[in-house]
């Protein structure tokens, strides 16, 4: 019996989602045909692909061989039938992933002018600072500073260089003093990001000499919410350490101080990345285009 190959994306619906319910909205049906399609499919081929609890889905051995052998088939037939569209015009939907400091991306000109430029594109962006395999999670492109992207993608400038910058508010400063040394924040109220609960927070990184050290800072607050962080510098709870273009605005009207800046130098910035493939969407190549005439000007300036 011939099988139907429309249960193929269900299924892998289900294994990103590990969860019938998730996975039906994932794709725009009722959780009793996702049910019934990963039946049919067992049936097919005469072996189990996942095992149902009341609280997970899991896949079997033989289930996770199916999802090894099918995913990247099946991203190369969507990238085809999207290339088949006219050349010209772009469509489809786009799904990106994004840090939540990537602010040249975030800030919203950049994807405002794409959607206007290509109005038969859609674009779903999700913000996270978890770092994952964006083509395992069906992403076509994300956004993350060029140091943490994996070295077989393909890396485009979004921005020029970025600079991390240490500051306070005038009140916590006329109480406690400016330090003048990275060394004496562990003397200082600090207020650090950390990416969840179990993890370390992020190390202070500054440069001496030419030298790269980081100060093992011991933050009074930490959060994986910029914003708060922001919020608690500005009402004088103590330093805080962020990117430069989220604390310029505060920065320039004075309300938060710079500190430590003979020891923060510039580094490379944020860039679009996505994997190679031999047959690019046409709205994968109409971003990574728009990107990169939008980031012109911007290296000339």
């Amino acid at each position: 019996m011939k099988m139907d190959l429309n249960l193929l994306p269900l299924f892998l619906a289900v294994s990103k989602e590990r969860n019938f319910r998730a996975a039906a909205d994932r794709m725009g049906v009722t959780r009793s045909a996702v049910s019934q399609a990963i039946r049919r499919l067992e049936d097919h081929l005469g072996t189990a692909l996942v095992v149902r609890t009341t609280r997970s889905v899991q896949l079997t051995e033989a289930g996770a061989r199916l999802v090894s052998s099918l995913e990247g088939p099946l991203t190369d037939i969507g990238s085809a039938l999207d290339a088949t569209g006219t050349a010209d015009e772009p469509r489809g939907h786009l799904r990106l992933t994004a840090t939540s400091i990537a602010e040249p991306f975030l800030s919203g000109p950049l994807l405002a002018s794409f959607i206007a430029r290509c109005p038969h594109v859609t674009v779903d962006v999700t913000v996270t600072d978890e770092e994952f395999d964006i083509v395992a999670h069906g992403f076509d492109a994300g956004v993350r500073l060029g140091e943490v992207i994996e070295k077989d993608m393909i890396a485009v400038p979004v921005g020029g260089e970025q600079r991390e910058r240490a500051a306070a508010a005038p009140a916590y400063l006329a109480e406690r003093g400016a330090p003048v040394h990275p060394g004496e924040l562990v003397g200082h109220r600090c207020i650090g990001w950390r990416l969840s609960p179990e993890i370390a927070p992020h190390r202070w990184e500054f440069v001496e000499g030419g030298r790269p050290f980081d100060v093992a800072v011991e933050p009074q607050i930490t959060t994986n919410d910029l914003r708060l962080m922001l919020r608690l510098a500005l009402a004088g709870a103590g330093i805080t350490f962020a990117p430069e273009d989220c604390l310029q605005p505060h920065l320039e009207d004075g309300s938060l101080v710079p500190l430590l800046e003979e020891f923060l130098p510039p580094f490379p910035g944020f860039f679009l990345y996505f994997p190679q493939r031999r047959n690019m969407a046409p709205k994968l190549r109409a971003l990574i285009d728009h990107v990169r005439q939008w980031q012109k000007p911007r290296l000339r300036g």
